[in-house]
């Protein structure tokens, strides 16, 4: 599993016509010239793709953590004609492959206007698009004693409030696992992106990787490598920093407390 993952990180400092004729994991020269041919190698330059996924990530992060809580918090807390019904229905549309409303959705952004923008990959997340957390905080939010919202009920407390300050400050986990999850899949998503942008300045680093492949043969793979252990690199450490959080909310996921 680390191999392949090694073998990059190496063939970022060979010689490119190393890159496929050796399977060492050693270069016989050493050489930082790929990296920075990846970061200013095409007509725009790497630095524009990372602030593009970032922008496209923290967005992202924002409305699926706040619309899909204030979604899951009514599923597992509000009482409203048609609960079961609406909650059945969300979650089949986990069972509907993205391809299947790839064509649909494209037409809608091309009508309102929106296609070659940011706004067709982050305005459906402020619009608890993603069934698959909406669910993940449902499970969570059962898990809370039904206590706490009695007892701020009796104090006054509207479902809005009992929301933002019980709810929101108990369920830390659940929340820091849908951010983790949100930016990975994000950061890594070229489908979304390659049907949405078309101009190179609005390009994420996925797609800014695909550029270093040229069909017509051009096409500078050490580049290429390099910038992808440079986008290895965010995924790692927000990884690497919430893990903790991760775990346990995953662990603590419908379980009663």
């Amino acid at each position: 599993m680390l191999y392949p993952l090694l073998w990059m990180l190496a063939s970022t400092f060979r010689p490119e016509n190393e890159i496929f004729t050796s399977s060492s994991l050693w270069p016989s020269s050493w050489s930082i010239d790929a990296y920075f041919r990846g970061w200013s190698g095409l007509r725009v330059s790497f630095g524009t793709f990372f602030l593009n996924s970032f922008v496209i990530a923290i967005l992202s992060i924002a409305g699926n953590v706040f619309a899909c809580s204030l979604a899951a918090y009514a599923f597992a807390r509000l009482q409203f004609r048609g609960r079961n019904f609406w909650f059945a229905l969300m979650l089949m549309t986990l069972m509907l492959p993205y391809h299947v409303t790839l064509i649909p959705q494209y037409v809608l952004f091309l009508n309102l206007g929106w296609v070659n923008s940011f706004l067709p990959l982050v305005v459906p997340k402020f619009l608890a698009a993603d069934a698959f957390f909406i669910f993940l905080m449902v499970q969570f939010f059962r898990g809370l004693p039904k206590e706490l919202d009695e007892a701020a009920m009796m104090d006054g407390c509207s479902p809005w409030r009992i929301y933002w300050k019980i709810i929101m400050p108990l369920s830390l986990p659940v929340l820091a696992t849908a951010a983790i999850f949100t930016f990975i899949w994000t950061w890594d998503d070229f489908l979304g992106p390659l049907i949405y942008l078309s101009e190179m300045r609005q390009y994420t680093v996925q797609l800014g990787l695909r550029t270093f492949v040229d069909s017509t043969g051009q096409s500078d793979f050490g580049g290429m490598l390099a910038m992808s252990v440079l986008t290895l690199v965010p995924v790692f450490l927000f990884f690497l920093f919430f893990q903790r959080l991760l775990i346990e909310g995953i662990a603590t996921t419908g379980m009663k407390r």
